[in-house]
């Protein structure tokens, strides 16, 4: 095959024993044709961790891993650098996650994520996030090295006994100091399946709000989450009326978010939202250790964010570098 591209490695789990390749991964990628899958194995570019080219009919086995070039499966380049690491001990890793990089990766076509660097960079540990950020939300994320850490810390999140703190930048000029917003959540009706809205039937939720700046048609604003419901932030602040900053998806018609989806985040979709991300950092995190101990975390405000609380006559098209 000459210089190979990169690749992207899968590993073949329980209970699929016996599938032919070509089954094995029409299941992994239902997306891709049975053909496309077909073809990409008879031109070599999937084959085992040794690098031996397989044929459709191999039958595949619990723990065979797989490095499959196929363009889109695989990386389309290399990878980006590391986030900004904030704590790094034999146990657990805090890292400012930069907007634009997912914390896992979704759907099917290959796209370099948080967990994807991370276990790169610590190939030989057990690597898990703790919790997720949106894509386009930067700021403290957690990422642990063995099992017993992740169990402790996600059970943590899960009964509230992790501080967890973030900044906006929301449009408007919010009237109140501070408040709770107390609205249930679940998902929105409407054409967005990843949408959601406070409703009645939903789950409880509440999200402590301090106002630390105004201007006059923006208000930095910190967010304390009390419980953490899908969106909970962009939700609540948006059912208030005041929503985020650069949000494409709440406080704007539906239309703004299928026409990213579809074409992009193009000057239409960034003039309607405001600004080319919307205005959410992660800024403090205080986790309780498994020794007894706890560790607080915090990430400077992310730069675009700055920029654009002190020079908003820049928006909604600045997308200068960091």
């Amino acid at each position: 095959m000459g210089d190979l591209p990169p690749y992207r490695e899968l590993v073949v789990g329980a209970g699929t024993d016996g599938l032919r390749l070509d089954q094995w991964l029409a299941l992994r990628f239902a997306d891709r044709s049975r053909s496309w899958i077909a073809r990409a194995i008879r031109q070599g570019l999937v084959r085992t961790g040794d690098e031996r080219p397989l044929d459709c009919a191999h039958r595949v086995r619990d723990g065979l891993v797989l490095r499959v070039y196929a363009p889109g499966i695989a990386p389309a380049g290399p990878p980006p650098p590391f986030p900004p690491i904030l704590h790094e001990d034999r146990h657990l890793v805090a890292v400012d996650k930069p907007a634009g990089l997912l914390a896992h990766p979704s759907g099917s076509n290959f796209v370099w994520a948080l967990i994807s660097l991370a276990k790169r960079r610590y190939p030989e540990d057990r690597v898990d996030l703790v919790h997720r950020l949106d894509r386009d939300t930067s700021g403290v994320l957690l990422i642990t090295r063995d099992l017993e850490t992740n169990r402790h810390l996600k059970v943590a999140v899960r009964d509230g006994r992790a501080h967890k703190e973030y900044e906006a930048i929301v449009r408007g000029s919010v009237p109140w100091d501070h408040h709770l917003l107390r609205g249930p959540i679940g998902p929105a009706d409407g054409p967005i399946r990843v949408q959601m809205a406070v409703r009645p039937d939903g789950l409880p939720a509440c999200t402590e709000v301090q106002v630390l700046e105004r201007r006059e048609a923006l208000t930095r604003v910190r967010c304390i989450l009390h419980t953490g419901r899908t969106h909970q932030i962009r939700v609540h602040l948006a059912h208030a009326g005041f929503p985020l900053l650069g949000d494409r998806l709440y406080g704007v018609p539906p239309e703004v978010f299928l026409r990213a989806r579809e074409h992009g985040v193009d000057d239409v979709v960034v003039a309607a939202a405001g600004a080319p991300r919307h205005a959410l950092h992660a800024r403090r995190v205080v986790v309780p250790l498994p020794d007894g101990g706890s560790l607080t975390l915090t990430a400077p405000l992310a730069a675009d964010l700055r920029r654009w609380w002190d020079h908003p006559e820049r928006l909604p098209h600045d997308r200068d570098p960091d």
